[in-house]
């Protein structure tokens, strides 16, 4: 992913959705084609068949049931072809031993320059929340991911158009990273651009005055973020909160209405596990739960 500079005016041209033909999937369809609309962009929906777990049975049945999954699969393809009348695109089938390595190679001999999922959003300790597809994509993509949660109502795309779109940061390299997409993002669709950082609850040690001095430098380095020049088409507004970052973040985008969650997160070195504890339930706090679409920037070396 090239890295975009504060100022830069985004420009997708090449738009990967990714399906298994879920439900979540269909609700992620409308952004797609709304965003290629806007962007003028092309769409390539990608389905990967990965190997089905089978009992030990004889190779005609094996065959058969291969089969009738490459059906299901170029069926659900033309389906959605349909959906994306109107809108240039290229549709593909893959079979793959994973998921990631069909969307990484996707990406690469595409040049895909935004990729859109929809999640399930999974909860329990077997699917370490969102699953472990979902988060390996947001987490080692070259390129932004717009990821569409459960929570998120079918009809909620608004034509692909964003009026509030919130930018959390803990000022961090990876926010850093991600700053010039939330701006160009708000300064595109004349959104609100509303600032956030969380941060931890005050010590009751602390003086009220050292506190407050706190606050107003961050609220100094949050409107920092945004250069003079975008000020006017993205009409800033920064808070700071307390507490849980994953659930102030969800605390403050049901609070300002926002259609647009942006985040910067950490691609883990060598293995998903490597991320932090606080990085992983932040993500995925936020992405599970979040009532509006969230676009995650990679950010880091890998």
């Amino acid at each position: 992913m090239t890295a975009l500079s504060t100022g830069t005016r985004l420009n997708f041209k090449k738009i990967l959705l990714l399906t298994d033909f879920s439900e979540p999937s269909e609700v992620a369809i409308p952004y797609a084609t709304a965003i290629a609309r806007e962007y003028q962009a092309e769409v390539c929906a990608l389905h990967v068949m990965t190997p089905v777990p089978l009992p030990e049975t004889v190779p005609e049945v094996i065959s058969a049931v291969i089969e009738t999954s490459e059906e299901w699969a170029h069926s659900g393809m033309q389906r959605l072809e349909s959906q994306l009348a109107g809108v240039p695109h290229e549709a593909l089938v893959v079979r793959e031993i994973s998921v990631w390595p069909a969307v990484e190679k996707t990406l690469r001999d595409r040049d895909i320059d935004l990729l859109i999922l929809g999640t399930h959003g999974r909860t329990g300790a077997t699917k370490l929340m969102l699953g472990s597809v979902a988060e390996e994509i947001f987490r080692c993509a070259s390129v932004p991911v717009l990821t569409i949660g459960p929570a998120v109502r079918k009809g909620a795309h608004s034509g692909g158009r964003f009026h509030r779109v919130l930018f959390a940061t803990d000022f961090s390299p990876e926010a850093q990273t991600a700053a010039p997409f939330a701006i160009s993002m708000a300064e595109e669709h004349e959104a609100r651009l509303l600032l956030l950082n969380v941060m931890r609850n005050p010590s009751s040690s602390r003086s009220e005055i050292a506190a407050q001095d706190s606050v107003a430098n961050i609220m100094h380095q949050l409107y920092e973020i945004v250069p003079q020049a975008a000020e006017l088409w993205c009409r800033p507004e920064a808070t700071v909160r307390y507490g849980n970052p994953g659930e102030r973040i969800l605390e403050v985008a049901a609070e300002y209405d926002a259609d647009l969650i942006v985040l910067g997160v950490r691609n883990p070195a060598g293995h998903l596990a490597a991320a932090t504890h606080l990085e992983r339930s932040t993500a995925h706090k936020v992405v599970a739960h979040a009532t509006c679409p969230v676009l995650t920037v990679r950010g880091g070396s890998a």
